[in-house]
């Protein structure tokens, strides 16, 4: 079940719109449960606005692949009983944005890496399947779509310490919210980033809109010493109104933050990096990969690791819910350089406490290195060995099976493709340390069979699409692809692939 805040946020979220003159408008966000008129051209330049929110340990309830023949995002199965089904997500649904990202003309890669780190909620703006279809039709795929808010322009998060003047804001006073604040000139409040006549929207992490006054002031003096607020300015809720967009959190830039993540860049040396990496419960008894017995002097140390830091980030893509082999050689396949993202424990409660993953607030606060900026630590003996090298598959004698479970993530860890000129559906990637790659899965596999049924046909796009929704395990046949072919295959590029694998998220 999702927590009172959770119900909470999808309450803020299902309100149509409702104009006061007394107070402006009550809630600028679209209702999710609104269908789009295709007939009304103002339809088609908005999309649904999906605000989910990821239980512990779970995933958000939907699966998402790369639209084939053509660049997009696809939802290909939403989960019952899930926060995306609550939420209005619906299969063939189209990706534009992730939070405060257009995202409609990304990478899939870089759209997946996008929700893994958002943590645990994401604000998902989609539009469906045929509402898609009719604005491409009358646009043209050049059309810019997604609303994005402008610089600058975004909620705030900020945290505030009280001092002889208290936190230096008073509220208006109505019966229940919404609220709006009004700051005492040089205070607490102001020193912490609060624009003038700030709508208060989370007290920390929990939706305050629809408190009463009353129930506001106790949870505020409950706060203590300090509070952290989800604020939004007069320019910032206007924008909202205008472009339909919902005041959510994962919008939200940082202010005067009590704690933010660390990149730490580290080379290896003859004695390693100097540290060890052990999956431990963390705050909730949720698992994660925490870093300990740094060694004095060596690299680890040297770029600023302290044992007792999470880990949740490796080369700027989040870690969080992998188990500690798939996170191990994720770090090896980095090589003799890594960058790491953590946070220590202060960071872990703060971020916790506000539902929100430290890496939306990476950029500003501290943007990883450039490689000529790195200092490399002094180099010292091997501490383990370097994994090897799997990017090549060898010649095998014949066809072989493989038996694949899903993953932590739920995921089996490897990309289907097909060149356009040639027959062969092969794989074309493997996440190191995966299901696909614990099996024995290369890169450059030819598939001979999936659960039995041979491929090769006309009609295997739309057959093994549906891989996503097969009952584990899956059984696959296949042949190594020759090394000549394998070479072959690479120098064609991938402008002719078409990728076939989905992402649970």
């Amino acid at each position: 079940m999702e927590t009172a805040a959770d119900l909470r946020d999808i309450a803020s979220l299902t309100l149509k719109f409702e104009f006061n003159p007394k107070l402006g408008i009550d809630n600028p966000v679209l209702s999710l449960a609104e269908e789009q008129d295709l007939s009304d051209p103002w339809s088609l330049k908005r999309p649904r606005f999906c605000l989910l929110s990821k239980e512990d340990g779970r995933s958000f309830g939907f699966h998402l692949r790369p639209e084939l023949g053509g660049a997009g995002h696809v939802v290909c199965r939403v989960q019952p009983g899930s926060s995306a089904q609550r939420q209005g997500l619906r299969e063939g649904d189209r990706i534009l944005g992730v939070n405060s990202h257009d995202v409609e003309h990304e990478d899939y890669a870089v759209v997946v890496r996008r929700i893994r780190a958002s943590g645990p909620r994401v604000l998902l703006m989609v539009w469906a399947r045929q509402v898609h279809d009719v604005a491409r039709a009358q646009q043209g795929n050049a059309a810019h779509h997604c609303p994005i808010l402008g610089p600058g322009v975004r909620p705030r998060l900020c945290h505030i310490m009280k001092d002889e003047g208290g936190f230096g804001f008073s509220v208006t006073h109505g019966k229940q919210g919404p609220f709006w604040l009004v700051l005492s000139t040089g205070g607490a409040a102001e020193r912490a980033g609060v624009p003038p006549g700030a709508r208060l929207l989370e007290v920390n992490g929990v939706n305050v809109e629809k408190y009463t006054h009353h129930q506001l002031s106790r949870k505020l003096w409950q706060s203590g010493q300090q509070v952290t607020l989800l604020v939004a300015g007069p320019e910032v809720e206007e924008q909202c109104r205008q472009l339909g967009m919902p005041l959510a959190a994962p919008l939200a830039e940082g202010c005067a933050l009590p704690a933010k993540p660390r990149c730490l860049h580290l080379e290896k040396g003859p004695k390693g990096f100097g540290f060890l990496l052990r999956e431990e419960k963390g705050l909730g008894g949720r698992l994660g990969q925490f870093l300990r017995e740094v060694e004095p002097g060596l690299p680890a140390e040297k770029a600023g690791m302290q044992a007792g830091d999470r880990l949740v980030a490796v080369a700027g893509e989040s870690v969080e819910g992998l188990g500690h082999e798939e996170t191990v050689s994720r770090i090896r396949a980095q090589g003799a350089c890594v960058s790491l993202t953590v946070i220590d424990p202060e960071a872990d409660r703060f971020f916790s406490m506000v539902r929100l993953s430290p890496l939306l607030f990476l950029e500003s606060t501290e943007a990883p290195a450039s490689p000529q900026d790195i200092v490399s630590a002094p180099l010292v003996e091997v501490r383990d060995p370097a994994a090897e090298d799997t990017a090549v598959a060898p010649v095998l004698p014949g066809p072989r099976q493989c038996l694949l479970y899903p993953g932590p993530g739920g995921g089996y860890g490897f990309r289907l493709s097909c060149v356009a000129s040639g027959p062969d559906i092969f794989i074309s990637q493997v996440t190191p340390g995966g299901s696909a790659a614990q099996a024995g899965l290369q890169m450059g596999d030819v598939v001979l069979e999936v659960n039995g049924c041979p491929v090769g046909g006309e009609n295997d796009p739309e057959r093994l699409q549906q891989l996503a929704e097969a009952e584990p395990p899956l059984c696959l046949k296949l042949v190594a692809r020759s090394q000549q072919g394998l070479e072959d295959w690479i120098l064609l590029g991938s402008g002719e692939n078409w990728a076939l694998a989905s992402d649970l998220l």
